[in-house]
Order: C-alpha cells, then structure tokens, then sequence
C-alpha cells in the first residue's frame, strides 16, 4: 500500500508527504502541502485552464465537465497542493489501487510549465513509490505535451484509446528500463 509521511510523523495510506519543501531545477523553492476542501474550486479552475488545449482539440471539452470531474473525485486524503514562493502552482493525486499507485490530477499552472518543476515533483513522487517497490499508472490525453515528461521518468505505453493513453512505470524505472537495485560489495 501506500504510505507517506503525515505532519505528526506516523505512517498513512498516502504516499505523498504531508509537506515536502526542497529547491526545483529552475531554482525556485518548492512545497507540497496537504490539501484542504477549500481547495477544490481552485484546483478545478485550474485543470479547466491546463486540459483546454487538448480537450479542444479531441473535441472533449466541456466548461461544466471538465471542473465537475474534478469536483466528483476530489479527495483531501490523496491530494497534495503545489506551492512556489506562497502561490498555487499546481497539484497531484496519488490513490492506491488495483495494487497500484494511480497518478491523477498532476497539473501545473501554465506559467510554471516548462521550467523543471514538473520533473522535480514526479521525480520526488517516484522516488516514494520506488522505495515501496509500486508500480505507478496513469492516463493522458492523445497528443499531450504531459507524455514526454512521463516517458522521461520511465513510463511506458499500456494501453490507449482514440482519447486516452494509459501508462505504467514500474519500480526503478528510467526512460522505460528497469534499473536493478544497487548492491554494495
């Protein structure tokens, strides 16, 4: 299952810390705090803004759908808000199941995109899920600028659909090769 570490210390069934602050790759400090049900307005806002493009061009987008979807599966439990210098920059799912760790809900607002703290947060995701030994799954739309970020971080192609593209990485992989655990002689 999975596990993060709560404020108090003690183990939970998240596998997102509670809080986690460290410096991303374009410099800026960075937090990830647990979410709070006032949060929910906002993130869906901000899902509507960051899937528009490509929802637009699947033919998908929906002004109610697209927030409400996010509103229907929201959970404080399994949702970590994305903080740079004070600000929302973004946000991540994490839920166990089906044996798995699904990543949902990972958007950064769009000013934020492209700088490194994509890869820094996922890498800080992964690096949890390594040490549980999980695999982690996930869905993106056809034609997503988000794929190549996945694929950077070991994910493969599972299944997909003429919407969809469902990916996994398994525990320790990179650019879709499983690196073996290092042993020390």
């Amino acid at each position: 299952m999975d596990s993060g570490v709560m404020g108090n210390g003690t183990r939970s069934d998240v596998p997102v810390p509670a809080t986690v602050q460290t410096t991303s790759a374009h410099g800026a400090g960075w937090v990830l705090r647990p979410a709070v049900a006032a949060d929910v307005e906002v993130i869906a806002e901000l899902r509507a803004t960051v899937m528009r493009a490509d929802l637009e061009r699947l033919g998908r987008y929906d002004e109610h759908r697209v927030r409400q979807r996010l509103r229907d599966s929201f959970s404080t439990r399994h949702t970590s808000v994305l903080m740079v210098e004070g600000e929302l920059a973004g946000c991540v799912t994490v839920r166990s199941t089906e044996g798995r760790q699904w990543l949902e809900h990972f958007y950064l607002a769009p000013h934020q995109q492209g700088r490194g703290l994509g890869s820094a947060v996922l890498r800080t995701l992964l690096e949890r899920t390594d040490a549980q030994g999980m695999t982690v799954a996930l869905n993106v739309l056809q034609g997503s600028a988000a794929r190549r970020l996945y694929e950077r971080h070991g994910f493969v192609v599972e299944a997909q659909d003429p919407i969809d593209v469902f990916m996994v990485r398994p525990p320790g992989a990179r650019n879709g090769v499983v690196l073996a655990p290092q042993t020390e002689l």
